[in-house]
């Protein structure tokens, strides 16, 4: 059946359902002429007799009513398949990519990005090292490096500073070790100042940025954390001053033609807003 496609099966129903041709032309807004000869091709595809045909209509023959059978089967799958279709894209969708640190933070702030009553949905993750928003790899994203090429609209959002961190129950230890994000998983002047100034110090590293605060926690030594995250964990201390070298803005940022969608332009404000409101926190 290779050669019978979907639209004369369709066609094959009409003229069965409703036993003729001028019946089916009524339903269809196509010619009997034009209907009979697709059936007749129909027939020819399959290499089987459909109809018994004569001066009362089109009755089905043996192999049409199996026929008919079957394409009732396939219509009800069709139409299980519109209708989660239509369930899964009854509103349009708007995805926000965040660094890594903030990713919680946004998800835990979810209702001051999207209300009950709004129609969209929204998806939350992670920004990739190689996230391309010239590409629509998210509709919003929250990024802590300007990006400088593209067709984007950016938008200069809050401080994002850091501070060394050990945990409370090492308060008076001395010369505690360093905990490093690998060299291969760097993807940020944060994420490079432990090896680049206590290379020789180093003795636990991670490839996920985030676990160097459950590793501080752990006791495995001292690391460089965001304060907006390290000031809120009441199990670690912040050692020393901010580290104000590692200080960068955070940029919400957009393609410049999804921008205009009133779902998106509403998710970029309540996200700066969002922000704006806890400048304080991300300064520390």
């Amino acid at each position: 059946m290779a050669d019978a496609n979907w639209d004369d099966l369709q066609l094959f129903y009409q003229v069965a359902e409703q036993g003729g041709l001028s019946a089916a032309a009524a339903g269809t807004g196509l010619s009997a002429p034009t209907i009979g000869r697709r059936m007749l091709a129909l027939e020819r595809a399959l290499g089987r007799s459909l109809f018994i045909r004569s001066q009362q209509g089109y009755r089905l023959a043996h192999d049409g009513q199996i026929l008919l059978e079957r394409v009732r089967v396939m219509r009800q799958a069709a139409d299980g398949i519109a209708d989660w279709h239509g369930d899964a894209f009854a509103l349009p969708l708007v995805s926000i990519a965040t660094e890594p640190w903030l990713a919680p933070f946004v998800a835990e702030s979810i209702a001051a990005i999207r209300s009950p009553s709004d129609a969209f949905r929204l998806c939350v993750k992670t920004a990739d090292a190689d996230l391309d928003m010239t590409f629509r790899a998210a509709d919003v994203a929250v990024l802590g490096v300007e990006p400088v090429s593209g067709n984007l609209a950016k938008r200069r959002s809050v401080t994002f500073r850091y501070a060394v961190y050990r945990s409370r129950a090492l308060a008076g230890a001395a010369d505690l070790p360093w905990i490093s994000v690998g060299t291969e998983s760097a993807r940020s002047n944060s994420d490079r100042f432990v090896f680049e100034n206590h290379e020789s110090q180093i003795l636990t590293w991670t490839g996920e940025a985030r676990l160097v605060e459950t590793l501080v926690q752990a006791g495995a030594g001292r690391g460089v954390l965001p304060v907006f995250a390290g000031d809120a964990n009441p199990a670690i201390e912040r050692e020393g001053d901010i580290i104000a070298a590692l200080d960068h803005p955070l940029w919400i940022v957009a393609n410049d033609d999804d921008r205009r969608r009133p779902e998106v332009r509403l998710v970029i404000d309540r996200v700066a807003e969002l922000f704006s409101r806890h400048a304080a926190r991300f300064l520390g």
